[in-house]
């Protein structure tokens, strides 16, 4: 059955032939009450995490009682715009003096939804060469991604982040192998009968690091944003087939936003920073522009076989 859609009008919307990615420069709460219920199928976004990240314009610094008001609010609506078997994946950090941020987050969307996993997503770690097996043959202690140094007496270095999986009702379907690693011993492929394709899941830990960059106010203008391989798990994992509509409601740098342009996904991204909407669109504008020609389909076959691109803006 197809879903009633109504969406306001756009900031910027960039065509390809077969998707259409809108950006809105506002805020999420406005615009989640505009739009029909049940029209969003996957929500990956990490909002503001209240801990005093310098954004360029937003001050993230709120009273912990506003803080987790505002969170109940966006989570509220977001919840009524996701369908039956959507997901929301909420990528929420901590800093050390402040511990509980990123589960007192998860407990007010435990108000509205059901948490259906929890992902770690691994920026860095480090193997010890005597704790892995035959097969994996490191050389020596191996230690990679990057982080944060933290100068204390009292505190590790964080090395990590959380990424909630919610859900309606706790039971969507997921695309687990979509994700899946291979197998390192060939032999357990026969023992289990699931394991027709060769791999395994992957798991709720996801190591996923930062590609390193050369000038920070230029290639990563934002201070707290994720890579899109990040995004590009969530949305295999929840299923490709069923990803229509994606939505980032603090879109940031678009990182969702390219992940969507990589995959074929329609995407809608709000944010109310003008200069980092701006850099999203520039990237999935990159993007779109890098990917491969796809021939359009049969009932279109007097037009162009290749790639199209429109801009449109208010």
């Amino acid at each position: 059955m197809n879903r009633v859609q109504r969406f306001p009008k756009a900031t910027t919307t960039l065509r390809s032939t077969r998707n259409t990615f809108r950006f809105y420069n506002t805020d999420s709460l406005e615009f989640f009450r505009d739009i029909s219920p049940g029209s969003v199928d996957v929500i990956v976004t990490s909002p503001p995490y209240n801990l005093g990240i310098p954004y360029s314009s937003y001050k993230d610094t709120l009273p912990e009682k506003s803080y987790l008001k505002w969170t109940d609010a966006w989570v509220h609506e977001a919840s009524r715009a996701l369908s039956k078997q959507g997901s929301l994946f909420l990528n929420v950090g901590n800093k050390p003096t402040q511990p509980w941020t990123a589960f007192d987050v998860a407990a007010e969307a435990r108000r509205y939804l059901n948490l259906q996993n929890t992902i770690h997503w691994i920026k860095s770690i480090a193997i010890d060469k005597e704790l892995t097996s035959a097969q994996v043959d490191l050389e020596r202690d191996l230690a990679v991604g990057h982080y944060k140094p933290i100068n204390s007496d009292r505190f590790l270095n964080d090395c990590h982040e959380f990424i909630f999986h919610f859900t309606p009702t706790g039971r969507t379907l997921l695309d687990r192998q979509a994700i899946g690693v291979p197998y390192q011993v060939s032999s357990n492929i026969t023992r289990w009968k699931a394991t027709g394709s060769g791999v395994r899941c992957r798991g709720n830990t996801w190591f996923i690091p930062y590609k390193t960059i050369q000038n920070r106010e230029r290639d990563r203008p934002h201070p707290a944003t994720f890579p899109p391989l990040l995004p590009i798990y969530c949305l295999k994992l929840h299923g490709l087939k069923r990803a229509r509509l994606v939505i980032d409601p603090f879109m940031g740098l678009g990182s969702t936003a390219v992940a969507c342009a990589e995959l074929g996904i329609d995407f809608i991204g709000i944010e109310m920073d003008r200069a980092y909407l701006d850099k999203a669109v520039e990237r999935v504008r990159e993007t779109l522009k890098k990917k491969p020609k796809r021939p359009l389909a049969r009932a279109q076959k007097g037009h162009k076989s290749e790639s199209k691109e429109v801009i449109e803006s208010n």
